[in-house]
């Protein structure tokens, strides 16, 4: 009987061993985290979440209001806002059925562009659509006062433009014009304003009484729209212009 040579068996055991690790390192599962991250790898990322009509809509994203219920039926409408301003507005609900299709067809495309252009729910209503209007109307307030409390507690106590947002006063920029500097405050309760003042206007000769006309009626123009988007008044094109500027850098500071 041949005797097997000790060198031999010792080789052959280390052989053995050495398979036998080769086969365990093979079997480690491929998609292990540690040795993903070992090999420079990144761990797949959590996907953030944010709540529909959450505290980020007040910088981008979409708030839906609450649906208004009329005579005809609901309106409910929803706004796209990017850094704090309305970029589109939609109806995702809208009366319907026989001749309301006709009047949802041809007023809400028109009181879409109205609430945009205006930043704000004081919109005329569309002749002929009086129940969808209001509707309308009252569902873009909903929508609105979401995007605004959402503002007010994103920015925390902390920012003068915040504790504007529910109450106190912002003044704008002063505004150079032809004919002297044009600065307004505001005073906002609520999310809205509720007064807007001139602490600065053109004086002297004419302007005095150009002054003393026109800007009662911005302010007034300023509080109905809660927004810059006003008209001029006729007669005084530098003044309305300078207003609406410094109008807009108070309502940009309250972040509205």
């Amino acid at each position: 009987m041949r005797k097997s040579h000790p060198i031999r068996r010792v080789v052959l055991a280390g052989a053995a061993t050495v398979s036998g690790i080769v086969l365990l390192l093979s079997l480690k599962p491929a998609t292990d985290p540690a040795s993903a991250q070992a090999a420079g790898g990144a761990a797949p990322p959590v996907a953030a979440q944010s709540p529909q009509g959450g505290a980020q809509a007040a910088g981008s994203g979409t708030v839906t209001g609450d649906a208004a219920q009329t005579q005809y039926g609901a309106v409910q409408v929803r706004l796209t806002v990017s850094n704090g301003k309305i970029t589109r507005a939609e109806a995702v609900q809208a009366p319907k059925g026989g001749r309301s299709d006709q009047i949802t067809a041809d007023a809400v495309p028109k009181l879409n562009q109205a609430a945009v252009a205006a930043q704000s729910a004081g919109i005329d209503a569309v002749s002929g659509a009086t129940y969808t209007s209001a509707g309308y109307k009252e569902s873009l307030q909903s929508a609105i006062d979401k995007v605004k409390a959402s503002a007010g507690s994103s920015q925390g106590s902390g920012s003068q433009g915040s504790g504007a947002a529910q109450a106190g006063t912002v003044t704008g920029k002063a505004v150079q014009t032809q004919y002297g500097p044009v600065q307004v405050r505001i005073t906002v309760s609520g999310g809205r304003i509720t007064k807007a003042e001139a602490v600065q206007a053109p004086k002297g000769g004419r302007s005095d009484q150009i002054t003393a006309d026109a800007v009662p009626k911005l302010g007034q123009a300023a509080v109905a729209a809660g927004s810059a988007d006003i008209d001029a008044v006729s007669g005084a094109t530098y003044t309305s212009a300078g207003y609406k500027e410094s109008l807009q850098s108070a309502l940009d500071q309250d972040g509205g």
